[in-house]
C-alpha cells in the first residue's frame, strides 16, 4: 500500500525557516520532519511513498537523490578518476516518488495529480507536518473492516492556553487545558479507497472541504480515534517541543525502535 505525504504547502505560520525549504523539510533532530513521518510509516511496512511536492520542491527531490551521500561515510578518490566508495552505507530501503503538484495547487489538487501513481489501489495520506504514535496496523484494519471510502484518524490536541473557572467576574481558578476541554480534530492518517479521486474536482479543490465533506454526508467518512501522542509543526513554538522531546529521548512518535 502506497503512502502520500503532502508535502507541497508554503509554511506561513512557519516563516522563520520555511523562507529558506519547505515546510516538511524543517528538521527535528537534525532530520527533516518528512523523514521521521516516512520512518513511522515504514516501522510497519509500508515503505513505498509518494511526495507531493509543490513550493520549493526541488529541496525535497536534492535531498533525496544525495540521501546515502547526506548519512553515510564517504571517500572520495581523486586520485583514480574521482572514485566514491560509500561506507556502512544508510539509506533506507525505501521506494520514494516525488511529484510536483504545482506551485499554488490546493490540497485536494495535489491528491488529484498524484492519481495515475497510486492506481486503482487503497492508499494511505497524511501531511507532512505532524507526527504521532498512531498504529498504522490498527488503523488499517480499521478501514479494511468497515468498507467506507474514507477513514481518518481523529485526534485530540493538546490546549495551547490555561482555562479560568470564573464566576461572575471573579476568577476561582487557573489550570492548564487539557485534552478533555477540546473535541476531536483531523489528525491526517487517512486510508483512502480509489474512489476518493472522483470526489475531487480540479487544482483548485481544498481536500478538507468538497471532498470530505461530501463522503461525511454520504456516510462515507469513518474516524480511526487516536488518544496518544499527535503533534503537528505550525510554529517555532511547536518545533521547540518536538526537538525537546527528541534531544531528551522522548519521543513517542519514534516507533520504529519499538517491537511493532
Amino acid at each position: 500500500m502506497k503512502v502520500v505525504l503532502l508535502a507541497g504547502g508554503f509554511g506561513t505560520r512557519i516563516s522563520e525557516e520555511s523562507q529558506f525549504k519547505p515546510k516538511p523539510m524543517i528538521s527535528i533532530g537534525g532530520m527533516p520532519i518528512l523523514w521521521h513521518i516516512m520512518k513511522e510509516y515504514a516501522a510497519f511496512g509500508y515503505d513505498d511513498f509518494i511526495v507531493c511536492a509543490g513550493y520549493k520542491q526541488e529541496y525535497i527531490k536534492e535531498y533525496f537523490s544525495n540521501y546515502y551521500l547526506h548519512n553515510s561515510n564517504i571517500t572520495f578518490d581523486f586520485k583514480h578518476e574521482n572514485k566514491v566508495t560509500v561506507h556502512e552505507n544508510a539509506s533506507e530501503p525505501w521506494n520514494v516518488t516525488i511529484v510536483d503538484t504545482g506551485l499554488n495547487t490546493m490540497t485536494g489538487g495535489r491528491v488529484k495529480r498524484i492519481a495515475p501513481y497510486v492506481g486503482n489501489e487503497t492508499f494511505m495520506l497524511t501531511y507532512g507536518d505532524g507526527v504521532c504514535d498512531v498504529p498504522i496496523d490498527k488503523l488499517v484494519e480499521f478501514h479494511r473492516s468497515h468498507g467506507r471510502i474514507c477513514t481518518m484518524t481523529a485526534v485530540k490536541p493538546e490546549g495551547r492556553f490555561g482555562i479560568l473557572d470564573i464566576d461572575g467576574s471573579e476568577i476561582k481558578s487557573f489550570r492548564e487545558k487539557s485534552k478533555n476541554d477540546v473535541g476531536y480534530i483531523n489528525g491526517g492518517y487517512m486510508v483512502l479507497e480509489p474512489e476518493i479521486f472522483d470526489y475531487i474536482s480540479d487544482d483548485s479543490t481544498t481536500f478538507e472541504r468538497e471532498p470530505l465533506e461530501r463522503i461525511a454526508k454520504e456516510g462515507q467518512l469513518m474516524a480511526f480515534k487516536h488518544n496518544g501522542f499527535w503533534q503537528c509543526m505550525d510554529t517555532l513554538r511547536d518545533r521547540e517541543k518536538l526537538e525537546k522531546l527528541w534531544a531528551t529521548g522522548n519521543a513517542p512518535w519514534k516507533v520504529w525502535e519499538n517491537d511493532v
